[in-house]
């Protein structure tokens, strides 16, 4: 998805026709996004039990995406599936092979000590082996088929959206993008549909600085490389590898505390983990007025 906007200082049509097409994208985020939010939070059963509205919450970016290209006539030349290309490999590669990392410190730390317990499902004989297991299939076969619904979200935040806000002139861009894509899930947060600890507020602030954070990560990958697959293929991975193993295997009273998408170990990892897989392209690029980051 490569963007000259991203390069090359943007003509006072290029800034006009970014914004409008922002305009008509989150509005039909919005349009669509709320009355699906509302069906999920009314039906008061668990959010993996109501897997049609969750696809189609998850596909509401991507529509919204195309209703903006096709109003505004901006067409699809700057949305790319290569794949086919190393560094793209090497991305996706980086992208499944990231949540893997931050589980690891922090479910480990949490682990190790004592503030959630390693603890495999009932009728498990070998709670290590299960657990590589579960963490195998989540690389594979999870992260495949999960790309069935975070191709939706991806199309959207990263494919369309974050180019378009670097090249409408907002203000840190990457970052802002993060904070509207991290907000788009606090509503089921808040009500305890997804991702929700002891403290809820807490929680969805807690969630969209992750969202921030892989927002960084992801959208520069898909800057750099010109093609949507490294962010897909990351936003699988994340949700086949954390919500599924990492999760599964650890509990307490307090595990969602520490654990879970919106837990303090695996912010503060997450954080970090981004920090250093972004950090000399982000300080090569940070005074430059050209390049899409913050």
């Amino acid at each position: 998805m490569t963007s000259t906007h991203a390069h090359d200082e943007p003509t006072a049509e290029e800034v006009h026709t970014a914004r409008r097409g922002l305009l008509l994208y989150f509005g039909v985020v919005l349009l669509g996004s709320v009355p699906l939010l509302y069906l999920i939070i009314s039906a008061g059963a668990p959010i993996e039990q109501q897997l049609e509205y969750i696809l189609a919450l998850m596909w509401t970016p991507a529509i919204a995406s195309i209703v903006a290209r096709v109003g505004n006539g901006e067409g699809f030349d700057d949305l790319s599936f290569r794949l086919r290309d190393r560094e793209v490999a090497v991305r996706v590669l980086q992208a499944i092979l990231f949540p893997f990392v931050v589980g690891a410190i922090a479910y480990g730390a949490a682990w190790g000590l004592g503030l959630a317990e390693f603890s495999a499902p009932v009728g498990t004989s070998d709670p290590l082996s299960a657990f590589a297991g579960e963490l195998l299939f989540a690389a594979t076969i999870g992260a495949v088929v999960g790309v069935i619904s975070a191709a939706g979200e991806e199309i959207g935040w990263r494919g369309y959206m974050a180019s378009r806000l670097v090249t409408a002139g907002v203000p840190a861009p990457v970052l802002t993008g993060g904070v509207l894509w991290g907000c788009w899930h606090v509503p089921a947060i808040l009500t305890g549909q997804y991702a929700a600890g002891p403290s809820r507020v807490l929680s969805a602030i807690l969630f969209v600085v992750v969202a921030v954070s892989v927002t960084v990560l992801w959208s520069a990958w898909t800057f750099e490389t010109g093609s949507i697959w490294p962010a897909i293929l990351g936003h699988s991975a994340w949700n086949a590898v954390i919500q599924g193993p990492f999760d599964t295997f650890s509990s307490g009273e307090l595990a969602t505390t520490w654990v879970g998408e919106s837990g303090l170990f695996v912010v503060a990892a997450t954080i970090v983990v981004v920090a250093v897989l972004v950090s000399d392209r982000f300080a090569n690029r940070v005074g430059s007025k050209r390049e899409p980051f913050p």
